[in-house]
């Protein structure tokens, strides 16, 4: 999964899918600087958060699951989800990430427990993907959606078909 922070109208386009469409149709352009790619970590990110490998009450739950999906009718054209968080969304995020240390959520990081859940790549992980992979991805989060709000930013996240193993 991969977060882009962008302005609420970009080049004169205010609706969500217009402007997924220029990010992400054939030939988009991103602008630089302002992705995150949080990899296959995304779903045990959000167990960490939430407790839960899909849902989760709000702001936590909007970190990674949230949002507005754009493409029930258009992944095909996108090759891709991509989900829609408003400005007025981004901003409770930022305050929950930066008010949370992973300590807080790093409790949750159970094994046998996010296995049982079906949590993306839990069968791989070991004991040491708390402090190697999770916790980076939660310090990069924070960062990104802070610096979303500082911008009034809406975020845009993607989550494209991994390859079979």
């Amino acid at each position: 999964m991969s977060f882009l922070r962008v302005p609420p109208v970009l080049d004169g386009a205010a609706d969500p899918a217009v402007v997924a469409r220029r990010l992400f149709g054939a030939g988009g352009a991103r602008p630089a600087g302002t992705a995150l790619d949080l990899g296959g970590a995304w779903q045990a990110v959000h167990y960490l958060l939430t407790g839960d490998p899909w849902d989760g009450p709000q702001p936590e739950g909007d970190v990674v699951c949230g949002g507005r999906l754009l493409t029930e009718d258009g992944a095909d054209e996108l090759g891709r989800d991509v989900i829609y968080l408003e400005p007025a969304r981004v901003a409770p995020i930022a305050a929950y990430l930066a008010a949370t240390p992973f300590g807080a959520v790093a409790g949750r990081f159970d094994l046998t427990a996010m296995k049982a859940a079906h949590v993306q790549d839990a069968d791989a992980f070991d004991d040491g993907v708390l402090d190697r992979v999770l916790a980076p991805a939660y310090a990069a989060l924070g960062r990104f959606f802070g610096q979303a709000a500082d911008a009034g930013e809406a975020v845009y996240k993607a989550m494209e078909e991994r390859p079979a193993r």
